[in-house]
């Protein structure tokens, strides 16, 4: 069973109270960015490996795990003022910011606002700087491609997506969130059956779905039109060498957000792409990822 490590808690500038766990008392600080559907306790797998050598710290977006939820949040960059109040409040320098899929969103924005705080950033499957596109579906529940859905009406209805989730949540269906998780993230390895209990339990404590997804669609800090919105343009304000890591095998974010990025930084990012690994390199390849991290710090 993965090692628990103790809640703290940090009060935001937000007003938001920021759960977060925290391992390791020498060497270089690593702060960890949960993306949707997810917690600190995700990580956690992670920091057992990491806090001999490193000052780990992996916190709860508000909204999600032990975290409070006292706003509706409205952008990714609205979640990431949450990361940056909790650097500044920790007075954390020099810091390796790693965000997995949506959190790799809310680090970029992060890394606008305060990029003297960041030494390096880690995405890992992460979002694209254009955003995640969401569809309207036909009849047979197919998305059709020339409608794009990003209203807070039309996402929370979404009958694929976001509905049969939200009606998870709202009657703790542990079956169909297995079964969620399973499709899209474990396809290739599942966690062991006392580990993915703790995933669930820290799945069921998010409250902020369909603020995620709305900020999923209309996050766009490229020069370019992404289909909803204009680009903010506020990558060129992220001063860190980036490294965007990628799973071939991801079934939830694809691999050409990643190397789009890539070749837009040029030679400020470097793209590792993982053999063999989907959306969850945490469970399909613990020792890959870690030895990528610490080879890159």
């Amino acid at each position: 069973m993965m090692k628990q490590y103790p809640v703290h808690t940090i009060q935001s500038a937000t007003n938001e109270t920021i759960a977060y766990r925290q391992c390791g008392s020498k060497g270089p600080v690593i702060l960890l960015v949960h993306g949707n559907m997810s917690s600190s306790v995700h990580w956690q797998v992670a920091m057992e490996q990491l806090e001999d050598s490193y000052q780990v710290y992996a916190l709860d977006l508000p909204g999600f795990g032990d975290s409070t939820y006292n706003r509706q949040l409205e952008s990714l960059h609205d979640f990431s003022r949450d990361v940056t109040s909790f650097v500044e409040k920790l007075d954390l320098q020099k810091v390796h910011v790693l965000g997995w899929s949506t959190g790799g969103g809310i680090v970029l924005e992060s890394a606008a606002d305060i990029p003297e705080r960041y030494e390096k950033i880690f995405l890992l499957d992460s979002v694209g700087i254009k955003g995640y596109p969401m569809y309207k579906k036909d009849e047979s529940f197919q998305p059709i491609l020339t409608e794009r859905i990003y209203t807070r009406e039309e996402i929370a209805k979404d009958p694929i997506q976001v509905a049969p989730i939200l009606n998870a949540y709202a009657t703790g269906n542990k079956d169909f969130m297995r079964a969620v998780w399973n499709a899209a993230i474990y396809n290739l390895k599942q966690p062991s059956e006392e580990d993915y209990e703790i995933y669930l339990d820290a799945i069921f404590k998010q409250r902020n779905l369909v603020d995620v997804d709305v900020a999923l669609t209309t996050f766009n800090m490229s020069h370019e039109h992404n289909g909803v919105v204009e680009g903010t343009g506020r990558i060129d304000l992220v001063q860190s060498p980036i490294v965007v890591m990628h799973g071939i095998n991801d079934l939830v974010v694809p691999l050409s957000d990643s190397t789009y990025l890539g070749d837009l930084l040029k030679d400020q990012a470097e793209l590792v792409v993982f053999e063999n690994v989907g959306h969850s390199v945490l469970t399909d390849n613990l020792k890959l990822f870690i030895d990528t991290l610490i080879q890159r710090i």
